[in-house]
């Protein structure tokens, strides 16, 4: 919009310099062109009356005046006879006949002549003048004066280039203004948009008014505050109802899980138990499901990062794995630098985060194979990556793996909130997270972390 505003000025003013200064010029080289024209018709008539007397009596004329006045302007003068013929030529011979000349013929009939022809001999354009030498009425010769126009169309031109000139000077003037002004008039819906990006990220800080702002754009940008402010309480009420609806379902779960135990041991027949065993397997799925929504409901919630060393935190959740990986037959491995990489987080976060990801991987983990937990120590921003040598996922699933409760294996136990989880958590510590193909084959879950200070040793 910016743009657009500033084409616009420079557009008008063009607009305005052509009306202005095209008219301007012409004026100027009508107005030149006629003083020239005037002032050579002036000498003109002088010289004539200069020598209209010795014409007259035809008496030997005097080239003085006539030399140091084209010396002095440039300009030839010619002089002839009643009979057409030169008796003074400042730039030739006398004697040439000029007779078939039509300015010298009018000139001879008693008038003026004033013109402009080309000068096959110069190679220019020639302004000619040529008035009659007449004494009572007697026409007894002509005097023409003939100036190259090249001297006054330099002058037109330098005024030209002067109109210009200007022209550029307040176009360039417009568009530091132009631009000053346009920058002013779309700076609030700059401002507007970025909420608007902020607002879409999840940061629903309302926007701060803007007193210079005109007022339809302080009006919408009162209305995206109180959007901004209905979608937070929205959002928090939804996290409230999860929290609460999955903290209240734990216990009556828990309950209900141990009365099917209690009747699975009392079962009469095998049916009845293996009937009871699926219900309590189905109990137990539920729970992790209620579990874990609790737990993406209190990722969402925006906690105040601490500072964390990511290889204690990893190398505690790798111990803490093993034995499940053990079990499975996956070797867990843990790859850091030496000494802490401490890094940005919420309380508790790269716990829940490593929990998530350590667990999915080791669940589609192939026995035999290796799940490596990494961290990757940069300067401003540290990864911690985890990686197993499954099946992997294809494109189209890892662009939709990040989605609540969607499962690329249905079979496979799980709720499908794993990785939203981990994502939310990275999102909530100033991060985020990446799925990328593994080098030796898999899925690589790439989560990076804001680096911190160093974090002092809290064992």
């Amino acid at each position: 919009m910016t743009r657009r505003l500033l084409f616009g000025y420079l557009l008008a003013a063009l607009v305005v310099l052509i009306v202005l200064e095209i008219p301007l010029a012409l004026f100027y080289q009508q107005r030149e062109m006629g003083r020239v024209e005037h002032d050579v018709e002036r000498d003109a008539t002088v010289l004539s009356g200069y020598y209209e007397e010795a014409l007259e009596a035809g008496e030997k004329l005097n080239a003085a005046p006539a030399t140091a006045y084209a010396q002095r302007t440039g300009v030839r003068v010619v002089v002839v006879d009643k009979a057409g013929d030169s008796v003074i030529d400042t730039a030739g011979p006398t004697g040439r006949d000029f007779s078939t000349r039509p300015e010298i013929q009018t000139a001879l009939r008693g008038g003026t002549a004033v013109g402009t022809r080309y000068s096959q001999t110069l190679k220019t354009d020639l302004l000619y003048v040529a008035v009659p030498a007449t004494s009572a009425g007697v026409v007894h010769g002509a005097v023409r004066l003939t100036l190259d126009k090249q001297a006054t169309n330099a002058l037109v031109r330098s005024y030209w280039a002067a109109l210009v000139a200007v022209a550029v000077v307040v176009l360039i003037a417009m568009a530091g203004i132009g631009w000053a002004i346009a920058r002013s008039v779309t700076r609030p819906l700059r401002t507007l948009d970025a909420a608007a990006a902020r607002f879409a990220t999840g940061d629903l800080a309302p926007l701060a008014p803007d007193p210079s702002a005109p007022p339809e754009i302080a009006v919408l940008g009162d209305t995206m505050n109180t959007m901004a402010r209905r979608l937070d309480q929205l959002l928090a009420e939804q996290r409230e109802f999860v929290a609460d609806a999955s903290h209240q379902l734990r216990t009556p779960l828990t309950a209900l899980r141990l009365r099917l135990e209690n009747l699975q041991s009392a079962a009469a027949t095998a049916e009845d138990e293996d009937a009871l065993g699926a219900a309590i397997e189905e109990t137990n799925r539920l729970t992790g499901l209620v579990a874990d929504l609790l737990q993406f409901a209190r990722a969402e919630e925006s906690g105040t990062a601490v500072a964390v060393d990511l290889v204690a935190l990893a190398a505690d959740r790798v111990d803490t794995w093993s034995a499940v990986a053990d079990a499975t037959e996956v070797r867990l491995v843990l790859v850091a630098p030496g000494g802490p990489v401490p890094a940005w987080s919420v309380p508790g976060g790269v716990e829940q985060i490593l929990d998530n990801l350590i667990d999915n991987a080791v669940e589609v983990a192939p026995q035999g194979s290796r799940v490596v937990v990494t961290i990757v120590k940069g300067t401003t921003t540290h990864q911690l990556v985890v990686g197993d040598e499954g099946r992997g996922l294809s494109d189209e699933d890892k662009a939709r793996a990040l989605e609540r409760f969607w499962r690329a294996d249905r079979s496979v136990p799980g709720t499908g909130l794993g990785l939203p989880i981990a994502a939310a958590l990275a999102k909530a510590s100033g991060g985020g997270l990446e799925l990328a193909d593994g080098r030796t084959g898999g899925l690589s879950v790439q989560v990076t972390l804001r680096a911190a200070p160093a974090v002092a040793d809290r064992r």
